[in-house]
């Protein structure tokens, strides 16, 4: 098993793992991979040095629906958006 590399964002950006979209509907109708859209929340793994940024690794928060660049790490997908793309934490 290869191990993820580490990915710390500089200045004022946020790396972001999104959290996968339902693949049913609420009637249990199973949606195929290429109809699924984007969620737009996500749990933050590591934050650039800025002093601007003002959400934490760890906590679940909302960005904006077009934002951020996709990075693959090993198995894992993220997220490098901007602080200022980050809409709100979610508690």
């Amino acid at each position: 098993m290869k191990n993820n590399p580490v990915i710390q964002p500089l200045g004022e950006n946020v790396l972001i793992e999104p959290m996968k979209a339902d693949a049913k509907t609420a009637s249990g109708i199973v949606l195929p991979d290429t109809s699924e859209e984007k969620t737009q929340e996500g749990t933050v793994i590591a934050v650039g040095s800025d002093k601007k940024i003002k959400v934490r690794k760890g906590q679940k928060i909302i960005y904006s629906k077009y934002s951020g660049n996709e990075i693959k790490a090993g198995e894992k997908e993220y997220l490098l958006v901007k602080n200022e793309d980050i809409l709100a934490i979610v508690k």
